[in-house]
């Protein structure tokens, strides 16, 4: 049986390995880059190296091996050297190295990025960029360094990101600003990409022409005394050439369906990537030869791998007893034990990215948003990994967020791209939409919270003066009523263990400060106030004035008193039998009181009268959440500075006092029972127990040890298709949603 095994391992090892070998074609290569091409042959970049081929494409082999990434070759006139950008010793400067092998040498040393653009003509130096003279950052200029090493010397241009030196160096083709067509197609703003040309001896600047629409003009070079140059004025980005004496442009190319990318010349000659591949194109005839190019390299990127550290938490869930933290790790969902055991992964799928987990009250399940067949749908988990999962298709706009369980464990509430909070009822998957945000904005609210009886929730809901208003939804009649009357911004809707109050954050003055497209708000910050409000009529505040009272005793007292005098005599005389008897039945009860949750009553009917203000000063608040009977917790910066660290504090309402019990925390929250928190400072993670103080050091959990496995070709194999789908879902053009993509 044990050879049996073996060999059933050697043929699925063996499988494995042969679909590896063949994803990558070594005869014809997909995914070279960069080809600049010299006399003898060419150079591009691959898998993060550089190689050189003959140019035909043929000999293929490998000049760099360094782990840092090397990008844009450039080779000499006469072909026996390669300038390139390399990112070594944790920096981005311009090396050299012979074509023929050898040890790059570094010519730049400044802590800025330079970056390798090409050879003077006589090959005795690197054009390269560089920010280092630019005190803003916002541009580069032009120098050139000697191969052989030295002092940069700067070039009398203002500023260029790209730039080739005619052969007889009397001209300069530049492109003075960096391109913005790279994060948007067809872009034609103010500062699409223009080439200029730069007169040595008399300075003098002309602009090759560009159709009154404008487009993108990008990666000048100059072949004998001619430009080419790569540009999308008729669409698609292609190779045109311009003649200076007719000031005309022509094109040289058709490419339709990709784009010509990485266009460099050298002997004459010139290369440029479309669709992954390499073509070398005469300008003379005009005619342009796919080459090809096989590259048989280790990929060390496509390996197997493990994925370790703090690094890769997004969110996170604590277990209703805080036992154990539902981790999203890396596209997994995993769990972790706050002392003993092991982490657990319940997911087990590289290929498949899972997100935002929720553990139930009741501790069964872990729900979270799964893209397993294309499009997200909420996924139930059994906590301890056994059992199938529960599949629930979602009728949202996609990304959906903020899974959150209602008490009694038999709803989810969420969110969706569409700026919009549903309701999912587990047992029977019908879905209901409570309310959507009335404009758009990139950092909408969308705060929901579930009432202890599970049969209200609580949400935000912006309105056209961008100010939020806090809402109840009632699950049984299916209709919403305001409690905050928008003139001030209101978030963060928060229920108290009893239902009897509401709590949520308000901003007065948040008028100026929750236009997110207008620049005025860039150095204004808003503060926040905890308010409350009492849901029913006839509840007292827990704020009402105290005073002290004398109360004379009355003749019931005196009988409380002497029964219960009684009932302590008998306990002493109780034998240890019904001690536990008595126990346990205690128990019990405590355990029925516990499932049984207070009936929520709301009248809408002068809520703006029962709504006061928290005796706590003013701030930026996060995490607001309720504990005990009568305590509330929350964390408040400790200035209105972005990125100002927040203490943890709790509201006790039977002292009325505010206490502080941690100096600084960044994310805050509380178990399904009230007695634990998950605390997050910086990268560590803590489970707590919810005292006068917060011991960070009693459970500090050990996620650096928390593991997943990457398996690149699976996930390589699924994201394009899966990217394709999910970016669909953020186009607001109704031919762009959705399926229509892929027909544009």
């Amino acid at each position: 049986m044990k050879t049996m095994h073996w060999a059933v391992l050697l043929l699925g090892w063996l499988g494995a390995l042969t679909r590896s070998a063949w994803a990558i074609d070594t005869m014809n290569t997909r995914l070279v880059s960069e080809p600049v091409p010299g006399p003898h042959g060419i150079a591009f970049a691959y898998a993060n190296d550089l190689w050189v081929a003959a140019l035909d494409g043929s000999a293929v082999r490998r000049l760099t091996v360094h782990p840092g990434v090397e990008s844009g070759p450039r080779l000499s006139p006469d072909g026996t050297l390669v300038a390139f950008t390399g990112r070594y010793e944790g920096n981005t400067d311009v090396y050299v190295v012979p074509s023929a092998g050898g040890v790059p040498q570094r010519l730049t040393w400044h802590s800025g990025a330079d970056i390798a653009l090409d050879f003077t003509p006589d090959g005795k130096s690197i054009l390269f960029s560089s920010a280092r003279e630019v005190y803003t950052g916002r541009y580069t200029q032009l120098f050139t360094v000697p191969v052989t090493g030295g002092y940069p010397t700067k070039l009398p241009i203002p500023n260029a990101s790209k730039a080739a030196i005619a052969p007889d160096g009397r001209t300069i083709a530049y492109v003075p600003l960096r391109e913005e067509f790279g994060q948007w197609k067809h872009y034609r703003g103010g500062a699409v990409s223009r080439i200029l040309l730069y007169d040595v001896d008399t300075r003098e600047v002309k602009q090759v022409p560009q159709p009154s629409a404008r487009c993108n003009d990008t990666d000048p070079m100059w072949v004998g005394s001619a430009l080419y140059f790569r540009s999308d004025r008729d669409g698609e980005f292609n190779v045109y050439g311009f003649d200076a004496a007719t000031q005309t442009v022509r094109r040289l190319t058709e490419h339709t369906d990709f784009p010509v990318v990485h266009a460099a010349a050298g002997g004459g000659k010139i290369a440029y990537e479309t669709g992954g591949y390499i073509h070398l194109l005469d300008p003379a005839s005009g005619k342009a030869t796919p080459l090809r190019v096989g590259v048989a390299a280790d990929l060390m990127e496509r390996r197997a791998r493990w994925a370790k550290g703090a690094k890769w938490i997004r969110n996170a869930s604590l277990s209703p007893s805080g036992a154990r933290v539902a981790f999203e790790f890396r596209g997994e969902v995993v769990t972790v034990p706050r002392e003993k055991g092991d982490d657990r992964n319940l997911t087990l799928t590289p290929a498949v990215h899972e997100r935002s987990p929720a553990w139930s009250p009741d501790g069964q399940w872990i729900a979270h948003f799964s893209d397993e067949g294309g499009a997200y749908a909420l996924h139930l988990l059994a906590q301890d990994g056994k059992g199938k999962r529960r599949t629930f298709p979602l009728e949202g706009a996609g990304f959906y967020k903020q899974p959150r369980w209602s008490p009694d464990a038999k709803k989810l509430s969420y969110t969706d791209n569409a700026l919009a909070i549903w309701i999912l009822d587990i047992e029977t998957g019908k879905q209901t939409k409570v309310a959507a945000d009335v404009v758009y904005g990139p950092q909408p609210a969308l705060d929901h919270a579930w009432s202890p009886d599970s049969r209200w929730l609580a949400y935000t809901q912006n309105t056209p003066t961008l100010f939020n208003r806090v809402f109840l939804y009632s699950v049984r009649d299916g209709k919403s009523y305001p409690v905050s009357d928008g003139l001030a911004n209101a978030t963060d809707p928060v229920f108290d263990k009893s239902g009897q109050f509401l709590f949520f954050l308000v901003s007065t003055d948040a008028g100026p400060a929750v236009d997110w497209f207008s620049q005025a708000n860039a150095d204004i910050r808003s503060v926040e106030q905890v308010y409350f409000a009492i849901l029913a009529k006839g509840i007292p505040s827990p704020l009402t004035k105290e005073s002290d009272e004398e109360k004379p005793k009355t003749d019931a007292d005196k009988d409380q008193e002497t029964e219960a005098s009684e009932e302590k005599a008998k306990k002493s005389d109780t034998k240890p039998a019904d001690k536990k008897e008595k126990e346990k039945a205690k128990s019990e009860k405590l355990a029925k009181e516990a499932k049984s949750a207070p009936e929520v009553k709301f009248d809408a009917d002068g809520l703006s009268e029962r709504i006061l203000a928290l005796p706590v000063k003013a701030g930026r608040y996060y995490d607001l959440a309720t504990g005990a009977t009568n305590q509330l917790f929350y964390r408040r910066a400790a200035s209105t500075d972005r990125g100002a660290s927040a203490a943890v504090f709790r509201y006790d309402f039977k002292t009325r006092k505010e206490e502080q019990l941690l100096d600084a925390a960044d994310s805050l929250a509380l178990s399904a029972d009230h007695k634990h928190a998950l605390v997050r400072v910086k990268e560590a993670w803590h489970v707590v127990e919810m005292g006068d103080k917060l011991d960070l050091a009693k459970f500090k959990l050990d996620v650096e040890r928390i593991q997943v496995k990457l398996e690149p070709p699976e996930e390589l194999g699924a994201n394009p298709g899966r990217s394709l789908a999910h970016q669909s879902r953020l186009f607001l053009r109704p031919r762009l949603s959705r399926g229509g993509l892929a027909s544009h």
